[in-house]
C-alpha cells in the first residue's frame, strides 16, 4: 500500500506538503469560484482513495477492466544492439492504448463518491480523452472533452472513438489551438458549473491535488515494474528509468515507487520539436522559468512579462509549455535528469 503520510515541511520526491507544495513548486492558484470544489478534493481525496471499498473496485477494474498487470517486455535485438538490458513496460496494451486510463478510472470513482453527475476533461493526444468517456459510458456519466482544434485534426481516430463512446468532444479555437488552450477551456467550463462537474485532469499538473492524486493513481505502473523486474532479474531494482515527459503523468508513474532509491538513474525526456533554441520546442526545464500556469507553481515557458510562449512538438501531448510540479522539483533538485 501507498504511504498515506503527507509531510508538514517542504514534502518529499512521493508527495507534497499540506500546502501542495513539492520543495519550491506546486500550490493551489485558483479562482475563487473553484475554491470549494478543489478545497473538497484535497479535504476527501486521501480518505476516499485508500477506503477498503474504493480500492477493491479500483483493483478489480484494473486487472478485469484494463487488463493490469501490464507486461514488462525484455527487449532482445534492442538489448543486443546497445550491449545492455532494456525493458519495456508496455502501457500501450491497456484497454484504450495508454497509461491514461489507470488515472481516468481512479478519479471517476472519486468523483462518484463526491456526488457528482458530469465530467469534463482534456486531451491532447486524445488518449486521455478516450479513456475519460470510455469510464464514463462503463459508470453512465455525461462527459465532456475539450481538445485543441490542431489536436482534433491529427488526432481524427481518437476523436471518433470519444464520439462513438458518447462523449461531447468540445473544440479549443484560442491560442496554439493544442492542450494549453483545451485546459484553459476545461477550467473556464468548471467555474460555470462548480456544483455537479468533476474536472479530470489527465496529468500531474493543476493545483494541488491534482499533482499528487495523478501521481498516486499512475503509481501502479512503477509498483508493477518492481515485482516484475525481481522475477525475471531477481533485482527489483532497475539502473536507470527513461520515461517522456509532457506534463509528465506517465513519468511520475514509472518513477514513483523509485523516487526514494537514489541508486536508481531517472531519466525524463522532454519533445525539442525543432530544436531547443529553435523557439519552436517544449523543453520546459531548458527554457523555462518558474511561474503559475494552471493552477499551480512550476517551470512555465514564458516571456519576460509572464505571458506563456507557445510549444511545438509533432508529438500532440507533449507539446506543452510547462511541467507538473514534482517534475520541476526533480529536475531543481537533481534527482532526474531532463
Amino acid at each position: 500500500m501507498i504511504n498515506r503520510n503527507i509531510s508538514l515541511n517542504k514534502g518529499t520526491y512521493k508527495q507534497p506538503n499540506i500546502f501542495g507544495y513539492y520543495g519550491n513548486f506546486g500550490g493551489a492558484y485558483i479562482p475563487e469560484m473553484l475554491h470549494r470544489n478543489v478545497e473538497e478534493l484535497r479535504e476527501k481525496y486521501i480518505n476516499i482513495m485508500y477506503e477498503e471499498s474504493f480500492q477493491k473496485e479500483f483493483h478489480a477494474l484494473l486487472k478485469d477492466y484494463v487488463g493490469r498487470p501490464s507486461p514488462l517486455y525484455f527487449a532482445t535485438r534492442l538489448s543486443a544492439h546497445y550491449n545492455t538490458k532494456i525493458y519495456l513496460k508496455r502501457e500501450d496494451l491497456n484497454h484504450t492504448g495508454a497509461h491514461k486510463i489507470n488515472n481516468a478510472i481512479g478519479q471517476v470513482l472519486l468523483a462518484q463518491r463526491l456526488g457528482k453527475k458530469r465530467i469534463i476533461a482534456e486531451t491532447g493526444a486524445g488518449q486521455h480523452g478516450v479513456a475519460t468517456a470510455t469510464v464514463c459510458a462503463l459508470k453512465g456519466i455525461e462527459c465532456v472533452v475539450y481538445m485543441g482544434v490542431k489536436d482534433i485534426e491529427r488526432q481524427a481516430p481518437n476523436v471518433a472513438r470519444m464520439k462513438m463512446l458518447g462523449a461531447t468532444v468540445v473544440p479549443a479555437r484560442s491560442g496554439s489551438q493544442t492542450l494549453k488552450d483545451a485546459t484553459n477551456e476545461a477550467i473556464r467550463d468548471w467555474i460555470n458549473n462548480p456544483t455537479d462537474t468533476h474536472y479530470v485532469i489527465g496529468s500531474v499538473v493543476g493545483p494541488h491535488p491534482y499533482p499528487d492524486m495523478v501521481a498516486r493513481f499512475q503509481s501502479v505502473i512503477s509498483e508493477e515494474m518492481r515485482g516484475q523486474l525481481k522475477e525475471q532479474t531477481g533485482n527489483e531494482m532497475p539502473s536507470k528509468i527513461i520515461a517522456c515527459v509532457g506534463g509528465g503523468s506517465n513519468a511520475a508513474g514509472a518513477f514513483y515507487h523509485f523516487l526514494e532509491d537514489l541508486n536508481v538513474e531517472l531519466i525524463a525526456v522532454e519533445a525539442a520539436g525543432l530544436g531547443v533554441k529553435s523557439g519552436h520546442s517544449a523543453a520546459t526545464t531548458q527554457l523555462g522559468k518558474p511561474g503559475v500556469l494552471h493552477g499551480s507553481k512550476s517551470l512555465v515557458m514564458q516571456t519576460d512579462d509572464g505571458q506563456v510562449i507557445e510549444p511545438h512538438s509533432i508529438s500532440a501531448g507533449l507539446d506543452y509549455p510547462g511541467i507538473g510540479p514534482l517534475h520541476a522539483h526533480l529536475f531543481e533538485s537533481g534527482r532526474a535528469n531532463f
